[in-house]
């Protein structure tokens, strides 16, 4: 069946979700869910959530919130993934990690938890500045000796930066693994749509559904690596941009405000329906053809039943 693209949302809601081994998280203004489809059935754990920023009144302050936003959706969502990964362990015979045992030795589980979501927390946030932003500066600085202008430099490292980034996207939508969380990330979309719709939470109804929405994390992706293109460009005219560590040392300075910046585009983007905001949400949406797949009725189901539970009993509660 086509896809219903002229769904036009009743409202917007604040609700968003993540796809996990097979399952989703979503997260309400006050609840979070996990749904997860194990050989067992389905798997439930629900929680109340309360963001940071809701106890220090100046993280939600702009720019700053996007950041704080930014760390608590990364944290919580590793946290539902290795929560989602447990029902479905690669080999149940294969021996434990030394790492694993280290851990067991020296954490009790609670503190073992916390570790590795840590370290998960750190390796994630390593790998996305050093593949984004630290490895296209370093190897624009092989073209330094042959030209003259920092503004070609930028160019040169725009360009890379770029290229590692869709080549990235489209290196990972080829993984058979990644293939079935993709369609539970499409899942969620359509039953996102549904809900602002406001139409009954069926298999029916979110089937016929677009896939690619505006509030998407892959979207935000996007915007972050052209934000942080367009402020480079402006910060390395001004100053040693020959310089590799100087290079490095603002860039990560740079991130924070990049992240402000990005998160706040999206949500004027994501909050608005103008032509000028169609425009500007294109590129985000047409990149979701690499991170969004159509799901089967089963991955519906789950998707429904995640966002049944963190749908505030008030209504608008969760009005973006």
């Amino acid at each position: 069946m086509a896809e219903n693209t002229n769904c036009t949302p009743r409202f917007r809601t604040s609700i968003g979700g993540q796809a996990l081994i097979e399952g989703i998280l979503m997260r309400g203004p006050g609840r979070q869910a996990i749904v997860v489809r194990s050989p067992d059935g389905l798997v439930i754990r629900e929680e109340d959530i309360k963001l940071t920023r809701e106890k220090y009144p100046i993280l939600g302050l702009p720019i700053l919130r996007g950041v704080v936003t930014f760390m608590d959706s990364m944290v919580r969502g590793i946290k539902a993934l290795m929560f989602s990964a447990d029902y479905f362990p690669e080999d149940d015979l294969a021996q434990p990690s030394k790492f694993d045992l280290w851990i067991e030795k020296h954490f009790s589980g609670e503190k073992a938890q916390k570790l590795v979501t840590a370290l998960a927390v750190v390796l994630s946030l390593g790998l996305t500045i050093g593949l984004f932003f630290l490895l296209p500066t370093f190897l624009a600085g092989f073209v330094d000796p042959y030209i003259k202008s920092a503004a070609v430099h930028n160019l040169v490292e725009s360009a890379i930066k770029l290229l590692i980034f869709f080549a990235y996207m489209l290196l990972i939508s080829r993984q058979k693994d990644i293939q079935r969380v993709f369609q539970y990330h499409g899942a969620e979309h359509k039953t996102i749509f549904c809900y602002e719709a406001g139409l009954p939470l069926t298999v029916e109804n979110c089937r016929i559904q677009k896939r690619f929405h505006p509030r998407c994390g892959t979207s935000f992706l996007l915007v972050v690596v052209v934000i942080s293109i367009l402020i480079s460009s402006v910060v390395f005219s001004f100053v040693e941009w020959r310089n590799l560590w100087v290079r490095f040392a603002l860039h990560l300075l740079l991130l924070i405000p990049i992240v402000g910046v990005a998160y706040e585009f999206n949500r004027y983007v994501g909050g608005h329906d103008t032509p000028v905001t169609r425009f500007l949400s294109r590129p985000g949406l047409w990149l979701q053809n690499f991170t969004t797949n159509e799901p089967d009725d089963s991955m519906l189901e789950v998707a429904i039943k995640a966002i049944e539970l963190v749908i505030p009993a008030e209504k608008g509660k969760d009005a973006w």
